[in-house]
Formats: C-alpha cells, structure tokens, sequence
C-alpha cells in the first residue's frame, strides 16, 4: 500500500493539477461558446466519426458472433449481412452527426436537449447492441473471437499433462 508520505504527495499534485486544468477547460469552453458557428461543423464531424468506430466496431463485433454461432447461415449469407450493417452504420453515424450539428444552432440554448440526448444515445447504442446480442445468444462473460468457427480450446488430456504435484515419478 501507498505509505503516507507517498498518498500526500499525489493529493498535493492533484490539488495542484486540478485548478490549472479547470481553467484551461472554462476558457477552452468559452472560445467554443464564443466560436460555435465556426466550431459546429467540426463538432458534427467528430460525431460523424465517432459513431462510424463505435458502430462500426460493433457491426464488426456482431458479424464475428454471427460468424462464430452460425458458420453455415453465416457463410451463405455474409455478403448481404455485411450489405446491411454496413448502411446500418453509415444511416445512424450520419443521423448523428446531422443532429449534432442541428442541436448547436444556438449557442444561447446549450445545453441542447437534443445535443444531449444524440450524445447518450451515439455512447449506449453499441452497448444496447453488444448486450442484447450476448442475452441473445446465450453468452454471459467475454466471447473470444479470435478462435475460428468450430475450434474450441480443449484443456491437456491429464495423461499429457504433468503429474500432480503430491505424485512425482
């Protein structure tokens, strides 16, 4: 454990850490409110990119579970299934790019409700997703999904392995 020389050390630089960086967080805040026509296309477009990696990573996500819990309807169907979470991420990363850049219209009615609720939506929905499809398919802990479909890892056979500890030969 931290010895108490050392756990005042930290305390003393976060307090001292922490009014610089809140000062520098207020004005940066302030130049944006000040700026926002000018800042609101790039604000869009981070949205944009943010929920093409979070959905896209989940549609990644999604079609190696297909892949690992259904081969067969899987292969037969990949192209169509890629067809499909393909438009289904670019529809929602640009609707939320789209409604990012509507709800910073006005600087004098941020916080924006809708802003807000594009924001909580753009962060949950790859969560929403990832756990539906683990209750779906019956998952419960983390899914290895760098092992091929129909491989699983198999334990040594005892008669392979080396002999328990209290038995030596």
């Amino acid at each position: 454990m931290l010895s108490s020389r050392r756990l005042r050390e930290i305390v003393l630089l976060t307090l001292g850490v922490i009014t610089p960086v809140g000062i520098l967080a207020v004005n940066a805040s302030a130049f944006v409110m000040v700026h926002l026509t000018q800042f609101r296309i790039g604000i869009a477009a981070c949205a944009l990119v943010s929920g093409l990696v979070l959905n896209g990573l989940t549609a990644w996500w999604l079609l190696r579970l297909a892949n690992r819990t259904a081969p067969p309807l899987y292969r037969e169907y990949r192209w169509y299934a890629i067809g499909v979470a393909t438009v289904i991420v670019l529809l929602t990363a640009a609707g939320g790019g789209y409604l990012t850049y509507l709800g910073l219209r006005d600087p004098k009615r941020l916080p924006d409700v809708l802003s807000v609720f594009v924001a909580s939506f753009m962060i949950l929905l790859p969560f929403a997703v990832t756990i539906a499809a683990r209750r779906m398919a019956g998952l419960g802990g983390i899914i290895p999904i760098d092992e091929p479909a129909g491989r699983e890892k198999r334990s040594p056979s005892p008669k392979r392995g080396a002999p328990p500890l209290g038995k030596r030969t």
